[in-house]
């Protein structure tokens, strides 16, 4: 049985291969034409170093305290020329993908689905040629190119990893280029190609409660992630916190409220800035995080939208004077995304 490894490259790039069970991570990747770090490729400098970030493996003893401290390896730090995995993985490769010869993944598709699902945001399904090439994680996203253009735009998965069919909720932004294109001359059977995935804004294994934080279209990939942990089943608490400006700009509650049936553990609510809304929750996400929601500190938090949303988070918690266990944050502005 091979075991699916996640390469992802400080520049966000994410690249799958195969390992063969006893085959060393770096054999493989070379065997994918991957050119990882490495010098000696026995455990003796160190130039293969990457973290593990999920999944089983085995780094036997061949390898020198020099090129891996005790300490390191205690972090989850791996020589990829020693690593032999027993499970999937995901490896955080320190340096960026072109400086390992990384092409940059292409796929395509046919448009299944364009609607506009508010005044705010558009639904885009696109039909996989060839599902079983496109691996990504949950969470990440792809640069879709705009047709009859050479532009392409960025925009995050709203489905699981293996869905025939690729959906994303895209921002309908005024003068926008992808906007323009969807409200004006998209079809159903166009064709469409995209590049990924990308980012370092994915699921990471379930170990304390989970808060996640969406703001407009920055519920996407959240839902990807939602999709995933109902699927696999969760013993964790999960809550949502979804902030919208306008009663009209909240969307997919329909799906939402799915979820929630599909994971007991999981609960949500959404709120609306707008003065003027009928919602009952008005506001920012900020005046909707209780205490119980940080369970002080002891949690994993991901947030996903604008920039001043972000950062007003981020401000939260620190006059909260909590510290989340991790805290994975991806910001975006219409026409890019920005990970940290």
């Amino acid at each position: 049985m091979d075991y699916r490894i996640a390469l992802n490259f400080e520049d966000g790039a994410t690249r799958f291969i195969d390992c063969k069970p006893a085959e060393s991570v770096l054999d493989a990747a070379y065997r994918h034409k991957i050119n990882l770090p490495m010098d000696c490729s026995d455990g003796v400098c160190g130039t293969c170093k990457c973290r593990c970030e999920e999944g089983e493996y085995d780094l036997g003893d061949d390898y020198v305290e020099d090129a891996l401290s005790k300490d390191e390896a205690a972090e989850r730090m791996v020589l990829t020329c020693q690593m032999r995995p027993s499970s999937d993985c995901v490896l955080a490769v320190p340096v960026p993908s072109s400086a390992c010869k990384v092409k940059p993944a292409e796929h395509a598709g046919t448009v299944s689905l364009v609607e506009g699902i508010s005044n705010s945001t558009f639904l885009l399904g696109v039909t996989l040629d060839d599902v079983s090439a496109l691996h990504f994680l949950p969470g990440q996203y792809v640069s879709l190119n705009v047709p009859g253009t050479s532009q392409s735009r960025a925009y995050s998965f709203s489905t699981a990893p293996g869905s025939k069919e690729a959906r994303f909720l895209i921002r309908n932004v005024p003068g926008g280029l992808m906007s323009g294109w969807l409200s004006r001359e998209a079809a159903i059977g166009q064709r469409m190609s995209f590049v990924g995935p990308n980012g370092s804004f994915f699921l990471r294994p379930v170990e304390r409660p989970i808060l996640m934080l969406a703001g407009g279209t920055g519920l996407a990939p959240l839902l990807s992630m939602l999709e995933v942990l109902a699927d696999r089943g969760c013993t964790q608490p999960i809550h949502l916190i979804y902030g919208v400006t306008t009663d009209g700009d909240l969307v997919e509650t329909a799906r939402i409220e799915s979820l929630a049936e599909r994971l007991p553990t999981f609960s949500w609510a959404g709120c609306v800035a707008e003065e003027a809304s009928n919602h009952p929750l008005k506001g920012y996400v900020t005046q909707h995080l209780s205490d119980a929601h940080l369970n002080g500190g002891d949690s994993d938090i991901y947030l996903c939208g604008p920039p001043p949303m972000v950062e007003a988070v981020r401000i939260f918690l620190r006059d909260k004077g909590v510290t989340p266990a991790h805290f994975h944050y991806e910001k975006f502005t219409p026409s890019e995304t920005v990970v940290a």
